[in-house]
Parts: C-alpha cells; sequence; structure tokens
C-alpha cells in the first residue's frame, strides 16, 4: 500500500463527529474552495477514480537532505515512526524506482474489522532524489485489503522544507464508508508527517 499509514491505522476506532458535525454546520449555498490539482511525481499521481483520497503538507525546520534521508531511509522508520512494528527492505542499494519494502503495523478492532496486523508491501514507481517520491500498494490484514498509491513532495522554502503528501485508497471495507475511511485516512497522513517533523527538526537542532 501506500502507506496506510501505521498512525492511520492505530486511529481506525476515532469517530468521525468533528467531521461530520463541520460539514452539517457549513451554511447551504456555502461557496466551497476548489480542490488543489493533485500531487504528481514525473508525471504521475494518485488514483484519479479513487473515492478516499487525503492530502496535507507542513514545513520542516530542517535541511532539505535531513528530511529526505528520514524519509527514504525506510529501514530506519521504526526508530521514528511510533507504529511502524517492523520493515524489510525487499532490495538493495539507492532507493529507486522499482525499491520495495514491506513493513507492519497493528490495527486495533472497528465497526467493519477485528484486532489485526496490516502487511503493507510498498513499491517505488517514481523518484526524483529531492523532490519527490511516488509509491503504491497493497495492505493486507484480516478481514481487510487496502490498495494505495502514495506521493510525497518536497521543496525547498523560507523556513526549511515544504513537505505535501497525498494518498488514495481503494478496497471493498473502505469504500464502504468512506467518509470514515477518509477521514482516518487523513488523520494518519497529518501524523506521519507530525512524527517527520519532530525527527528531522530533533536532528538539526544544536547540540550543547
Amino acid at each position: 500500500m501506500s502507506r496506510t499509514r501505521t498512525t492511520a491505522a492505530a486511529l481506525l476506532t476515532l469517530p468521525l463527529a468533528a467531521a461530520l458535525l463541520a460539514t452539517a454546520a457549513a451554511p447551504a449555498g456555502a461557496a466551497t474552495a476548489r480542490p488543489a490539482p493533485s500531487l504528481t511525481c514525473q508525471g504521475k499521481g494518485v488514483d484519479a477514480k479513487a473515492l478516499v483520497r487525503a492530502r496535507t503538507e507542513t514545513v520542516i525546520d530542517a535541511p532539505l537532505s535531513t528530511v529526505w534521508k528520514l524519509q527514504t531511509d525506510v529501514e530506519r522508520w521504526p526508530s521514528w515512526q511510533t507504529h511502524v512494528t517492523s520493515m524489510d527492505r525487499l532490495d538493495h542499494g539507492p532507493f529507486r524506482p522499482g525499491s520495495a519494502f514491506r513493513w507492519t503495523t497493528p490495527v486495533p478492532p472497528n465497526p467493519a474489522t477485528p484486532a489485526t496486523s496490516l502487511d503493507i508491501t510498498s513499491t517505488v514507481r517514481q523518484v526524483e532524489r529531492g523532490s519527490c517520491i511516488r509509491w503504491t500498494g497493497p495492505a493486507v490484514g484480516e478481514g481487510l485489503h487496502i490498495d494505495g498509491v502514495h506521493v510525497w513532495s518536497f521543496q525547498k522554502v523560507r523556513g526549511g522544507v515544504l513537505v505535501r503528501t497525498e494518498e488514495t485508497h481503494t478496497g471493498e471495507q473502505v469504500e464502504a464508508n468512506v467518509p470514515y475511511a477518509t477521514e482516518i485516512l487523513k488523520q494518519g497522513l497529518e501524523a506521519w508527517l507530525g512524527e517527520l517533523k519532530a525527527a528531522a527538526e530533533a536532528r538539526s537542532c544544536p547540540r550543547g
């Protein structure tokens, strides 16, 4: 999968009340902002037909090289990502198109599926060093199958690095409740960026 995101999996039991209330509170006929164009890497983006999709971004006060290394050194994800319980790089050498990695994350019980562990196999499809990454792949657990596409964008800006990420999910279980699955995916992406930001900035701060 493109990382359902470990934390997204761990948040599967969170309610959608806040999101639903916010939607209900919007006045009838209120103008809605036009969604931003989907992120791409070398011209390829997320699944245009997917019903479950989320996007978020943050600025990280750290060198681009630090952020990039943390994100692409997948074997070390468990050292800074809370819910990555195992990681196995399936190839050797530089992080490149065709690179693949298998990792696991726990999933607590929720209204749709029992407690399980997701086995995720991600394959890099496009990568431009220091600029973007796109990977795809399945996440499989008891009673759950998700196919994901995940795109990352990295850009130097004033104050650090702007990291943007967008992901789509398809699969019978997630498509059975699109608002719920979308909120879980969004929370997962935000948690991933939060941990990436914390790890990169901790490595970049002066040591006294």
